[in-house]
């Protein structure tokens, strides 16, 4: 049966493939089928690792009883009882020699019936108390779900490397670095239960250029590990077991978007310019090393954001600044010595973590804790570290350095302080080095966008971090779906900031750039060039279908768009607003 959920679209396309589910346990269904000639090895299979398990649940209850007394032993009684039900074998034996189904698979088809059986129950249920027992049984089919497919895999896990066939990744929810792990070639897509639309692991997501759908909502328990699903990146859709009409349309879709990536590609060598000539530069986002490549493939004028954070990831020791130094230098030799690269010096903590982060500690709130520079001016060998390969690489080519999360005059100071001092060992110690390196702050945090008057006297560029501004402005968490009605580009707070700060950047004649997701929404497009942004960063693939937009606005009707939203009450009105010109200017990016 066609199940159908509903999410948050973070990054754009359509997959279409076999699931790949983690669940809570990290137990992982690799092959949905066995050849029919492997069947009665399947069912041996099953048998044996049932026997197994109802072995092990004795001899718990014995040792746990021993321990806690009969009432928490007679937990393992109950779940031996369900591995030794006839009945319960019988119809898992069955799904494997009807439907030749891997032994795995079978147990996690009945399991998870089951399961949602019970959780509809629950939900129907008046009673509390039965509620919660009700979802207590759930549980208990998912534990012993995990039981048996640990047995019959021999082994809880399998990383993603491993992975010789293409997937889709069905999650609770997954961390940046585990999404890092991702190759292109065998995860086609993935969608998770929790997240939000600017979390670092959907801004992943775009940096490896595959379709992905957060926010979801429960729905593990209406799919196994091999069942057919449909991710749509444009509509925050998924589809477990799709019907063959739904399959075709989506086949058919999906076909569309390759003829229209085709046709935006055409403009990779055209001029980001207004259609009355005005230029406006398109750069970058990048997570990775080798997507500078992407950069110069989509008609990038150069990197506008080099996010540094995916260095430290699944390592069990910080990176050593030569392995900065490699780093950075593969993207500027990538991208030649005239195009601009920005590096951002470190932004971890919040929802990124790695051996740094955990040596700080658990935080209540650590999107308002020691995260980014204020974690790096905690950590100053750490932060010198990253400096010194940021200085030495900048005689390679046009590099730029940039402070994240300033939230005070005095912070931004002391980082530049500090990078005075890298240059001051640099320099005794005979190490060649960018000497006039421009130094730039992002501006994510509303203290900063009212203080950007006094930072623009500070700094040789901004760099507006919408994702940040937003979440910060409107006191909306990013990553929580239940406030993501909150967190609106188009408030004219927002909105307000944004104009703000391009107006002190004008004033000092300094550069200013968006570089939050925002920039990469043809949507959005129109009315960042009214409210006088001449520079735009966005993830390597949107660079085409954003230029698309650009050429054929002009100036003059981009600043009275401007002028209009900022005059405004609600986000609502803005976001309409906005979708009514973008259909006037361009249909095609508007539908």
């Amino acid at each position: 049966m066609e199940i159908r959920h509903h999410g948050i679209a973070v990054s754009p396309g359509v997959a279409i493939g076999p699931a790949f589910v983690i669940d809570t346990e990290g137990v992982r269904i690799t092959h949905q089928t066995v050849a029919a000639d492997h069947v009665s090895g399947e069912v041996s299979r099953l048998r044996k690792a049932f026997e197994v398990a109802a072995t092990e649940a004795r001899e718990n209850r014995q040792r746990i009883t021993a321990l806690h007394g009969p009432a928490i032993g007679n937990i393992f009684a109950a779940q031996g009882s369900v591995f030794e039900d006839p009945g319960f074998r019988e119809q898992i034996e069955n799904l494997v020699r009807s439907q030749c189904y891997s032994a795995e698979y079978a147990v996690s088809r009945v399991i998870r019936e089951f399961v949602r059986r019970l959780e509809e129950s629950a939900l129907r249920s008046v009673a509390e108390q039965h509620r919660a027992e009700v979802r207590r049984r759930a549980k208990d089919f998912i534990d012993i779900e995990r039981q048996i497919l640990v047995l019959l895999q021999g082994e809880n896990t399998e990383p993603f490397g491993e992975l010789t066939a293409p997937v889709i990744v069905l999650a609770t929810d997954l961390l940046p670095s585990e999404t890092a792990d991702f190759s292109p070639r065998t995860v086609h897509a993935f969608a998770t239960e929790s997240g939000g639309a600017t979390s670092h692991t959907a801004i992943l997501a775009g940096a490896l250029e595959i379709p992905a759908v957060v926010g979801l909502g429960r729905f593990l328990s209406d799919v196994s590990g091999g069942d057919m699903v449909i991710v749509d990146g444009e509509e925050g859709i998924l589809i477990i077991n799709p019907d063959e009409s739904t399959l075709a349309r989506y086949e058919e879709k999906r076909n569309v978007e390759r003829s229209r990536a085709d046709r935006y590609d055409s403009l990779r060598d055209k001029p980001s310019a207004t259609s009355d000539g005005t230029p406006i530069r398109l750069l970058g986002n990048i997570e990775l090393a080798q997507e500078a490549a992407h950069c110069l493939e989509r008609g990038a004028d150069g990197v506008g954001l080099y996010r540094t954070e995916f260095l430290y990831l699944n390592k069990t020791s910080d990176p050593t600044e030569e392995e900065h130094f490699e780093a950075y230098r593969s993207v500027v030799q990538t991208l030649g010595p005239t195009r601009p690269v920005v590096i951002r010096t470190l932004d971890l903590g919040a929802d990124k973590f790695s051996s740094v982060t955990d040596a700080v500690g658990v935080e209540k709130n650590p999107f308002l804790g020691l995260r980014s520079v204020r974690l790096c001016l905690r950590k100053l060998d750490l932060f010198k570290t990253q400096l010194r390969a940021i200085l030495r690489v900048g005689l390679l080519g046009k590099v730029r350095v940039m402070f994240p999360m300033i939230s005070t005059v005095d912070e931004l100071r002391q980082c530049k302080t500090l990078l005075n001092e890298v240059k001051e060992d640099l320099e005794d110690e005979g190490i060649p080095f960018k000497r006039d390196l421009s130094v730039g702050t992002m501006i994510e945090v509303p203290s900063a966008a009212i203080l950007s008057d006094i930072l623009a006297r500070e700094v040789d560029f901004f760099s507006i971090g919408t994702n940040d501004l937003i979440q910060y402005t409107l006191a909306a968490d990013r990553n929580n779906e239940n406030v993501a009605h909150l967190y609106n580009p188009t408030d004219p707070a927002v909105l307000r900031l944004i104009k703000r700060v391009v107006e002190a950047a004008e004033k000092e004649q300094i550069e200013v750039n968006v570089c939050g997701e925002m920039s990469g929404e043809p949507l959005y497009a129109p009315l960042l060039v009214g409210l006088g942004l001449r520079q735009l960063s966005v993830t390597p693939r949107k660079v085409p279908e954003i230029k698309r937009v650009i050429r054929q606005l002009r100036v003059d009707e981009a600043k009275r768009l401007a002028d209009q939203a900022l005059s405004m009450d609600t986000a609502r009105q803005v976001g309409s607003f906005l979708r009514d010109q973008l259909r006037r200017i361009l249909p095609e990016a508007a539908d």
